[in-house]
């Protein structure tokens, strides 16, 4: 029944052998004492992961004939981070606009403002809708 191609993986070796052990570390800089210039590249990793999806979408119905920019698709993010990037979109646009059921709405087509703003915060922009 023994295959001559089968490895036997019942786990009789004995790995003991380290072949890192006859390595110095002498020839090697120290480590650094303040993890700052290390938590500065982490927190640089940190800040160029994206936060997810949102979707930008263009609505007219339904709302007198006035054109809104609604952004939706927030994943993680709670109701005081979505009303200050709605603030800083209100200030970019030179328009109003609001936060209703986790949604952010700008006044008027400021697509492009909108994702770009979106973009800075981390966030993937995505145009939805027509």
């Amino acid at each position: 029944m023994s295959d001559p191609e089968r490895i036997p993986t019942g786990g009789g070796q004995n790995f003991g052998h380290n072949p890192f052990d006859a390595l110095s570390s002498e020839q090697f800089p120290a480590a650094p004492s303040s993890p700052a210039g290390s938590g500065q590249r982490a927190e640089a990793r940190l800040a160029r992961k994206h936060r997810g999806r949102v979707d930008i979408i263009r609505q007219k119905a339904g709302r007198g004939g006035k054109t809104v920019t609604v952004i939706k698709g927030f994943v993680g993010i709670g109701l005081p981070e979505k009303e200050q990037l709605a603030k800083a979109m209100q200030k970019a646009c030179g328009t109003g606009g609001t936060v209703k059921n986790g949604q952010i709405e700008i006044q008027g087509d400021k697509r492009a403002e909108v994702a770009r703003i979106l973009t800075e915060a981390n966030f993937r922009p995505v145009f939805a809708g027509g």
